[in-house]
């Protein structure tokens, strides 16, 4: 049963408060830290903040944790629910006791941090590891998958000071045999990047954005793609390691348009016709294998005619903000191929499940993945082994608040390699993972 659940603001990756939280049961203390993101969909759940500009200009957290010890705790204690049978439960009391349709009441800061508590304590109260916990909540099958880590490690968007429009070019070990062996080609090419980098721009080209990529004073994609090809090639994995990008292109979707200038002193504004052919052109030079919201949110016409013919993975963020309803009408629309899931933007777990669950329905894939302005909570590494995605993207292998999941699934493997567990490396098949 849950006795005691307390909040305090603490601090996310980028020095901005978020709500850290303890929650108590008769098994131990077990708590949450919630994510924050700087690239957000319109439609995601609404982090609560004070908007004091004395405290933290205005991004301090009082508000949700007033909420949290306040209104949450003390319905959830009085409730009754038990965290290893009643998840789902837990999690509808939550929405109730918002009563909005984006959780702008309670915040989906305060609301997630409860969710994501309680997944924890139903694990220990159930004697499980919490990807065991997660994969029987959410239905999925064994063998156990460990999924291809995407490291982004070439920052530009709004993630880094740089001008390249595009947000995250990302590499993929799609040819290791294991999880770990994936980390330690990708960490490979990511020094190899660095020594590139030195070499052609200087030391302060090596200076870093928000995820832990490099963000080198370069504003076209292709330059971006080329300096990965050269990466991969010195540290001996062509073939091996595969390219994805993620243009978070919102950003920069203006009037109809869309500027790959927006951060230069000089505007390149495209039609969406000849956003589709730039794409269409790096995906025939270069080995592309995943792309993310090459679209603005609000753009479905442009998702629908390139996911006619677009030859790979495609996937939809800001589009979908990890919520049923938009998967449903991006089914519908025929405008994606897979769904990527950051659980602060639905405000859940048990919600976020569900959107994975429908995706998963429709034959798409899905794409776990951290936030710009993350923490050292490690939730998503057992989510993405628990609902077998097969792929995850939490940044470079570089900063504490990014290489803790993927340092969290290197645990996950050794354990379940020395429990005997068949554990399959998803691999090239990383779209598919969820039906391997």
């Amino acid at each position: 049963m849950i006795t005691a659940i307390k909040a305090a603001p603490r601090l996310d990756s980028r020095g901005n408060p978020t709500v850290q939280l303890d929650l108590t049961t008769e098994h131990g203390v077990f708590r949450a830290i919630v994510p924050s993101g700087a690239s957000t969909g319109a439609n995601e759940a609404v982090e609560l903040r004070d908007g004091d500009p004395s405290n933290y200009s205005g991004k301090s957290v009082h508000k949700a944790i007033h909420n949290v010890e306040n209104i949450i705790g003390p319905a959830l204690i009085k409730s009754g629910l038990r965290v290893e049978t009643d998840q789902k439960k837990i999690d509808e009391l939550l929405i109730a006791l918002d009563g909005t349709k984006n959780k702008a009441n309670l915040g989906a800061n305060a609301i997630l941090g409860v969710s994501m508590a309680c997944a924890r304590a139903g694990a220990a109260a159930a004697g499980l590891e919490l990807y065991e916990f997660l994969r029987r909540e959410s239905g999925a099958k064994k063998p156990y998958v460990m999924p291809v880590p995407f490291f982004n490690v070439l920052n530009g968007g709004v993630h880094s000071g740089n001008k390249m429009a595009f947000q995250e070019n990302m590499i993929a070990p799609v040819g290791a045999s294991s999880f770990s062996e994936a980390v330690r080609m990708s960490s490979e090419v990511y020094q190899h990047l660095k020594q590139i980098l030195t070499k052609q721009f200087g030391a302060s080209a090596v200076g870093i954005g928000d995820e832990g990529g490099f963000a080198p004073p370069i504003s076209q994609p292709h330059e971006a793609l080329d300096l990965l090809v050269e990466a991969v090639s010195e540290a001996g994995y062509e073939g091996k390691i595969k390219f994805a990008i993620d243009p978070a292109s919102s950003e920069f979707f203006k009037n109809g348009t869309y500027d790959l200038g927006f951060k230069d002193d000089a505007p390149n504004p495209l039609s969406p016709e000849q956003l589709m052919d730039l794409y269409h052109s790096l995906l025939s030079k270069y080995p592309i294998v995943l792309l993310e919201d090459p679209f603005a949110e609000n753009d479905w016409a442009s998702w629908t005619e390139f996911c006619k013919n677009c030859p790979v993975e495609l996937v939809g963020d800001d589009l979908l903000v990890t919520n049923k309803i938009y998967v449903q009408e991006a089914h519908e629309k025929k405008a994606c191929t897979a769904m990527l899931l950051k659980i602060n933007q639905i405000g859940t777990i048990s919600e976020a499940l569900e959107a994975a669950n429908l995706a998963y329905r429709y034959g798409w894939s899905v794409f776990v993945s951290h936030r710009s302005g993350e923490t050292t909570d490690d939730f998503i590494a057992d989510l993405v082994v628990g609902l077998r995605t097969g792929h995850i993207k939490s940044g470079a292998p570089c900063r504490g608040e990014r290489v803790a999941k993927y340092n969290r699934l290197i645990e996950i493997e050794e354990a379940l390699l020395a429990r005997g567990e068949e554990v399959v490396y998803a691999g090239a098949k990383f779209s598919a993972a969820s039906r391997l």
